[in-house]
């Protein structure tokens, strides 16, 4: 599994063919691309890891918080081209990710884990198309992934 982290003051995910839009506020955006390797540890690995990262400032400025520290909220977006290869070529390859029927149910359940946190966990709607808009706060952006 493969994530891109941001750190965000709000964001929010337009669903083009429902016309419906989540929002949220402080927190964290995660876009997610499930492989095919990935087995249900690294999905709890990876939501874990998202959750406890500290990369929220405390009061003297350091980044010392986690997104659990400060009841942050989070939106999580299914992005299989986050598990593109770019190594060859001029066009991604996407032979690591995970077949979409698969993915769906990895995906819910990576859901789950995020969820166990008790933390406002939003997301859009898997395999559509949608927009997403984010106020990236710092700018800090991550890249958390387990092989």
């Amino acid at each position: 599994m493969k994530v891109v982290l941001q750190r965000v003051k709000s964001a929010k995910v337009y669903i083009e063919d429902t016309g419906t839009e989540e929002h949220i506020q402080r927190g964290i955006v995660l876009l997610c691309a499930i492989e095919k390797e990935d087995k249900d540890d690294t999905l709890k690995w990876v939501a874990q890891k998202c959750v406890n990262l500290r990369i929220f400032e405390d009061e003297n400025g350091k980044m010392n918080l986690s997104t659990l520290d400060i009841k942050g909220q989070i939106l999580a977006i299914s992005n299989f081209t986050v598990a593109g290869n770019t190594k060859k070529g001029r066009r991604p390859s996407f032979d690591k990710a995970e077949l979409p029927d698969k993915a769906y149910l990895k995906f819910n359940r990576f859901l789950e884990y995020l969820k166990s946190y008790n933390l406002v966990v939003k997301t859009g709607k898997f395999g559509a198309k949608m927009l997403v808009s984010i106020e990236n706060d710092g700018p800090v952006t991550l890249i958390v992934e387990k092989h």
